[in-house]
């Protein structure tokens, strides 16, 4: 088995780690605050942005994977600096580089997005992440390093924190019996891609060569919001979930004060209209699919049930 550094602790990073654990792999794990290592997964304290550093911590690794997540207000600032470091330590170590990527690249789609769409955003993050793409791959085709993407829609999942998901954010309402007030239109048709489908994803990409060069979509459920919700509150004993879209004058106002929906409202088309990823071109080349969504509701809502509410 080989040696895979991941650079991110957040839930993408260790659901991934812990899977390449089980299939036999050593995993070195990269962040700004280290942790405590075990005896299959280390822990380093490195800075993503010191490609030095980074490529010296993934010598003879087989992949790097790029796990991490700053915050959607700060990807213009935050990404290029860590985007050049894991570029750096990818020619420096000879590591496959494998990217935790997202839908953003692809601005407002005009039908079912794959991987050959159009990177045509218009908005700040999704320019960002369609530049961190372009120059990944003409780094590729300049023969310096090997690259490959993978793209997920919503995260949704028991690994999954209220902070990372539209769906999950919604359960303490769901468990007061509250109406769930979600982003846009509840019922067009989107993406939710299971966390470890996710890491499925990304360890297949990291250990074929096939990967190589090009993105690939997480295999994911399409559902409505208010189709999940009410699901989620079914499994959660919640039966009769009532489900509103926020008006986006009320977010505008809003996102004055409070970053985050600021970046919400600058992604208007991901919500209102259908935002759907398809993953048909990872199923018929790697054999993946989508973990089927009874399991994945009753997991996520399995998850919920444990913790107190709040």
């Amino acid at each position: 088995m080989a040696l895979h550094v991941i650079v991110g602790k957040g839930p993408v990073g260790m659901t991934t780690a812990e899977l390449l654990m089980a299939r036999g792999h050593d995993v070195r794990v990269l962040s700004r605050t280290g942790g405590d290592s075990t005896g299959a997964i280390e822990h380093r304290r490195v800075d993503a942005t010191d490609g030095g550093a980074l490529a010296a911590a993934a010598r003879g690794a087989a992949a790097l994977n790029n796990a991490v997540n700053p915050p959607n207000h700060r990807w213009a600032t935050d990404w290029p600096p860590v985007a050049a470091g894991l570029l750096t330590a990818a020619e420096r170590s000879g590591a496959v580089l494998v990217v935790m990527g997202n839908l953003y690249g692809y601005g407002r789609p005009t039908g079912p997005m794959t991987p050959e769409s159009p990177l045509a955003a218009t908005d700040t993050k999704g320019r960002v992440r369609a530049r961190m793409w372009t120059d990944a791959l003409a780094a590729q085709e300049a023969g310096r390093i090997r690259v490959t993407e993978a793209r997920a829609a919503d995260f949704v999942g028991p690994q999954v924190t209220a902070d990372h998901s539209h769906l999950v954010r919604q359960v303490p309402a769901l468990r007061r019996g509250r109406r769930a007030w979600v982003v846009g239109d509840p019922d067009v048709q989107r993406g939710w891609s299971y966390l470890p489908d996710v890491a499925a994803t990304l360890v297949t990409l990291a250990t074929d060569e096939r990967a190589h060069g090009r993105a690939w979509h997480v295999p994911s459920a399409i559902r409505s919001q208010r189709q999940a919700l009410i699901d989620l509150g079914a499994a959660l004993g919640a039966p009769g979930v009532r489900v509103s879209g926020i008006p986006w004058g009320v977010l505008r106002a809003l996102g004055v004060a409070v970053p985050f929906l600021r970046e919400v409202v600058d992604v208007r088309h991901q919500f209102d209209q259908e935002f759907v990823v398809d993953a048909s071109a990872t199923t018929a080349t790697f054999g993946l699919t989508a973990t089927p969504w009874d399991q994945v509701v009753a997991a996520t809502a399995g998850a919920a049930v444990e913790q107190p509410a709040a």
